[in-house]
């Protein structure tokens, strides 16, 4: 009897052990698209100019990651002023799908800095972490801004999706350094939007999971789960945020927004009645989108009485 009690509960070890692997697999090894897909589906939707692009005076730079490999960054320099916005590109998308955001800021008066995540793009780096060791190549990619445009350089950062989780990291647990920061569609805690994707494509209860994708993530890429939640550090970040998301938003869903929103201490605004799908915002709401930049960045950035409410 104790003979078949240790290989039940051998078996269950292994089956455990095996879907861990699984779903942090899963995690780690997100299937992306590739980057002429995107150039393409940015040029098809008007988004992307190749010519316009191609005139911008620019240089593309070589960044070494902490974690030993290289970050491809694109360094945009039209304007004569040390104004720059960095943007963060989500998981499975790359610097192309940037462009736009990189056009914005350009016509509001903004040099920029697009690049590709680890993993992602021209990029190294063998797996996405979203957020937990790209919030360390963003931190690198600013340095190489400090050290190009000088200490009293004024930038801000803009993410989507795992990008602005990246720079919500960044800022509250790294070093608060930006000028400002703008938010787009991110998750407030990986566990809670792992368990809501989780409802749709697995039939265990996520509570099962969950530990086990963590512990197996903890011992393959020296990170859990519970280390990627901008939640618990975004009362640390005192610049102005501005937080964006889509009312229809079901990937992941608006209330995360809110709930960063907040708990962020300091200046900041929302705006969450964008329509479209996940990361969509822009896309869907182009002009809308930009007033609510530009009335942002009026308010909070180039005002500093507002800096300092």
């Amino acid at each position: 009897m104790k003979k078949w009690i240790g290989l039940t509960g051998g078996l269950l070890s292994a089956a455990a052990v095996g879907l861990g692997y699984y779903i942090s697999n899963r995690i780690m090894y997100m299937e992306k698209k590739d980057d002429e897909f995107i150039k393409d589906r940015e040029i098809q939707a008007s988004r992307l100019d190749l010519d316009y692009y191609n005139s911008l005076p620019k240089e593309e730079v070589i960044i070494p990651s902490r974690h030993g490999y290289n970050i491809k960054a694109v360094f945009s320099k039209p304007h004569n002023t040390n104004r720059f916005v960095i943007v963060c590109h989500g998981v499975t998308e790359s610097k192309y799908n940037s462009i736009k955001y990189m056009n914005l800021f350009i016509k509001l008066g903004y040099n920029t800095v697009i690049y590709d995540q680890r993993r992602h793009g021209e990029s190294g780096g063998k797996s996405s972490s979203y957020g937990f060791f790209e919030k360390d190549d963003l931190k690198v990619v600013v340095d190489e801004l400090i050290k190009r445009e000088g200490d009293d350089v004024f930038f801000g950062i803009h993410g989507e999706s795992m990008g602005a989780v990246t720079l919500l990291l960044y800022a509250g647990s790294i070093e608060d350094r930006a000028n400002f920061y703008i938010a787009d569609c991110p998750f407030s805690d990986f566990r809670e939007q792992l368990a809501h994707n989780m409802k749709s494509e697995i039939k265990i209860p996520p509570k099962w999971v969950l530990p086990l994708a963590s512990a197996s993530l903890k011992l393959r890429e020296g990170y859990s789960l519970r280390e990627i939640s901008p939640i618990s550090v975004v009362q640390n970040i005192q610049k102005p945020v501005l937080f964006i998301h889509s009312a229809d938003d079901t990937f992941i869903l608006p209330h995360m927004t809110k709930a960063l929103f907040d708990k962020k201490q300091g200046p900041k605004e929302i705006f969450i009645d964008f329509k479209g799908k996940h990361a969509q915002s822009y896309n869907d709401n182009p002009e809308q989108y930009e007033n609510v930049i530009q009335q942002f960045l009026t308010d909070f950035v180039e005002k500093p009485e507002k800096i300092l409410v």
